[in-house]
């Protein structure tokens, strides 16, 4: 029987090599590794992709989140899990939004990954006390008026984008160009934005970016 052909996408190399080591142990076969969701895709060959990934959330260039949400849109059948340092609810759904077939902590026992790594393979979903818990939660409270999981589960991918470049230096003008739309458009997002987030100016949604997770603050 042919081994589960597992890659890898983490930034921090040590503990990238000792996941290699680990999945190899665990009896599966390592395809490559890769330090951010842009390496991956340059590494992905249509003749031999991997059957699943093992997907860091915070790299450079290309964060877990659009590489999943890649992975999603043009290769569906191979599966992607999410590891992360942070069991945070926010970060949960939006990866499974995104596409991923579950979540799991990077400091999890060996033997958690591979029920991970075989349920995802198996019945094409891993669904952990962590994700369950985290996701019930979140449903209990989606009535709150504020509630951030609602919030985000209302946005587009093109609003998230507009959120990662107003929480940079970037006029709106030149947010307009970045993203090919015109101002009118832009003045737009923003105006929505304040008001699915009822936030009131552009601090307002680079805090909301943060706290959410759409940018990182080094």
């Amino acid at each position: 029987m042919e081994k589960t052909k597992v890659a890898l996408a983490d930034d921090h190399v040590l503990l990238r090599n000792g996941l290699a080591g680990l999945v190899t142990n665990l009896g599966y076969s390592v395809l490559f590794e890769c330090s951010n969701g842009k390496e991956l895709v340059n590494k992905l060959q249509k003749d031999a992709l991997p059957d699943i990934i093992l997907m860091d959330i915070n790299m450079p260039e290309m964060d877990g989140y659009e590489a999943t949400l890649w992975m999603k849109n043009n290769y569906p059948l191979v599966h992607v899990l999410a590891l992360s340092m942070y069991d945070d609810e926010n970060a949960i759904i939006r990866m499974l939004k995104n596409g991923a077939k579950g979540y799991i902590m990077k400091d999890a026992d060996p033997t958690e990954l591979k029920l991970a790594i075989d349920n995802v393979i198996t019945r094409g979903v891993h669904y952990s006390e962590l994700v369950t818990g985290k996701l019930l939660h979140s449903i209990y409270q989606l009535d709150e008026k504020n509630n951030s999981t609602k919030q985000m589960l209302n946005l587009s991918d093109r609003e998230i984008s507009f959120l990662k470049l107003v929480s940079t230096e970037m006029t709106y003008k030149e947010i307009a160009d970045s993203m090919y739309l015109s101002p009118r458009t832009i003045d737009g997002y923003r105006d929505a934005l304040f008001e699915k987030l009822n936030i009131k100016n552009r601090v307002g949604l680079v805090l909301f970016a943060i706290k959410n997770g759409i940018v990182q603050v080094n």
